[in-house]
């Protein structure tokens, strides 16, 4: 059994354009909670929230990214992707977009036009995972993982865990990752209980979107509320009070330093420094409509 380091509540709740109300849960910038979060940067938690019907965009327009990988899991409403590499998506509930900025790219994340027009409660995660500094300079790609081809695992009666990236129990996530990373969405009934086996040696977190659980049958978690386990051990134990949603995270630490600066992270100031230059001078990416 892992044991629980501790459990943390975001207080950090703040507009990231104007479509997304966030609680950031953590981030990289606190270096001794980094340490402990390998390979995961940052955890944003957006809403749940109300829009009222607009026929105005929402969101965050064009940005740049380097070093690392954002991935967004649309729990309610919609998000509309763009990027400098011309590739586009929509996510609603149950989709999820895992985007490689890699070498570096340029996006716009805006909430669907059709999200935008009817209104409604918007819900989302976005995470940040690390990239070895063998990979800070991969080629950006972009997947967009939908909710039909996102596998669904039944946990003994007591609820379910759709399996984005990594495995569970022998059942493949469809996520492409560069290092060895679990990405679970679980639902686990009110009255239910369900262990769940992780990877011994790797960082495990998790984090209650909605309910009430007891963990590893000592510590009780709410809402928003996350849980950061020692790496040592190979199960972590839920039982739900209340229906439940959790978000399951596993990762293989990286062992490199991380140095960062707003949407650049990467190893050392040199390549922090060269990240900026590259964005000014127009060498990370394109906006695609001013393209030549």
């Amino acid at each position: 059994m892992k044991k629980i380091i501790g459990i943390h509540r975001s207080t950090d709740a703040h507009w990231v354009g104007d479509g997304f109300p966030v609680r950031t849960v953590f981030n990289y910038q606190d270096a001794a909670r980094s340490a402990a979060l390998s390979p995961f940067l940052l955890l944003g938690y957006a809403g749940p929230a109300d829009f009222d019907p607009s026929e105005q965009a929402r969101g965050v327009d064009w940005h740049p990214h380097r070093g690392f990988e954002t991935v967004s899991i649309a729990y309610q409403g919609e998000v509309e992707h763009e990027d400098s590499t011309g590739s586009r998506g929509r996510i609603g509930p149950g989709d999820v977009q895992w985007m490689t900025a890699g070498a570096g790219i340029l996006h716009k994340e805006m909430h669907g036009r059709e999200f935008a027009r009817r209104g409604g409660r918007f819900e989302m995660i976005q995470l940040w995972v690390n990239l070895p500094a063998r990979h800070k300079m991969a080629e950006p790609r972009y997947q967009t993982l939908l909710a039909r081809d996102i596998p669904e695992i039944s946990l003994a009666g007591s609820g379910r865990l759709r399996v984005i990236a990594g495995e569970f129990e022998g059942v493949k996530g469809p996520a492409k990752t560069f290092t060895p990373v679990d990405l679970w969405d679980v639902r686990i009934e009110a009255g239910g209980r369900a262990e769940l086996r992780v990877p011994e040696g790797y960082t495990t977190v998790l984090f209650v979107l909605k309910g009430k659980a007891l963990i590893n049958a000592s510590q009780p978690a709410g809402e928003a509320d996350l849980v950061l386990f020692e790496r040592a051990g190979d199960a972590i134990t839920v039982e739900a009070d209340a229906d439940t949603t959790l978000l399951v995270l596993n990762g293989q630490p990286i062992a490199e330093p991380v140095v960062g600066h707003g949407p650049f992270v990467m190893n050392t100031q040199q390549e922090i420094r060269q990240a900026i230059a590259d964005y000014q001078n127009g060498t990370l990416g394109h906006v695609p409509s001013l393209a030549h």
